[in-house]
């Protein structure tokens, strides 16, 4: 079954809670959506945890579609959502070509950050399902830090997000912020809310897959390391260089051999005894 939009807000009216990844290639895309993931998330953090960018804002729009199709060839049936790149929705005219340029190359529907509710009525008038991004930014926010602390920030973000609502966004991810905030948003709108640092509340949850994987190096309170591949993949490198010095690999076992005629005649044109 494809998940559609309807699916993902008939799962916020049954409780029942949203699972989403970020993913950037082919074979990733195929085992989340094997493991039955909602929503797989092509996203611009692909700059810094797959292309070595410092920011997120160095991703551009063709490094965003150059993953979202190999993303693409990988799902079948999650709902596949990709990022719309640092000053790629400056007004509504870039951000509608922005949007029909990833919507052509596989996408299910596009994200944006920040409070902008008039191109996120222009997409919605075009017929494009469109997400917001409230709480931390990482296109326009340099240290990443927990947003809507005070009375007065927690009210204008979580009136920012009904004001996303009421332009016509579909969803809205919600990046660390505190979990009480997280909750009165969650059950004052009708559209699902997706957490990463948002607490326990929200109508799903969504994490970097190289974090939730134990490939980052560093600790990050808001996610938690399911695999410890970083681990596993660097033993598996050293491994194979100390086989390879000590000409361990490859062995018998790894190596083809040529018929016997073949090779004596091989050896014959170059003189070999």
């Amino acid at each position: 079954m494809k998940k559609t939009m309807e699916y993902l807000h008939q799962k916020k009216r049954d409780g029942r809670k949203i699972t989403m990844l970020t993913c950037y290639d082919y074979p990733t895309a195929q085992l989340q959506d094997e493991a039955g993931i909602d929503v797989i998330f092509a996203g611009d953090s692909v700059g810094t945890n797959q292309l070595g960018y410092k920011r997120e804002t160095s991703v551009t729009l063709d490094d965003i579609i150059h993953h979202l199709k190999a993303v693409r060839r990988g799902v079948e049936h999650a709902y596949l959502l990709a990022d719309m790149p640092y000053r790629t929705y400056e007004n509504a005219d870039t951000a509608l070509a922005t949007a029909q340029m990833l919507l052509r190359n596989g996408a299910d529907g596009v994200k944006l950050e920040g409070l902008h509710e008039e191109i996120v009525a222009h997409l919605y008038n075009q017929g494009i399902e469109v997400w917001g991004h409230l709480g931390f930014n990482p296109q326009y926010h340099e240290k990443a830090a927990v947003q809507g602390k005070t009375y007065d920030s927690a009210r204008v973000l979580a009136e920012s997000v009904r004001s996303l609502q009421a332009a016509g966004a579909c969803m809205v991810v919600l990046e660390l912020i505190p979990e009480e905030l997280g909750k009165i948003i969650t059950e004052q709108v009708t559209i699902p809310t997706i957490g990463i640092g948002a607490g326990r509340f929200t109508d799903g949850q969504v994490l970097i897959v190289h974090d939730m994987l134990g490939i980052t190096p560093r600790e990050l309170r808001h996610s938690k390391n399911y695999g410890h591949v970083g681990e596993i993949m660097l033993k598996s490198f050293q491994e194979y260089a100390s086989e390879v010095e000590a000409g361990a690999f490859p062995n018998v076992s790894n190596v083809r051999h040529m018929k016997a005629e073949e090779l004596s005649q091989l050896m014959r044109h170059y003189g070999i005894e």
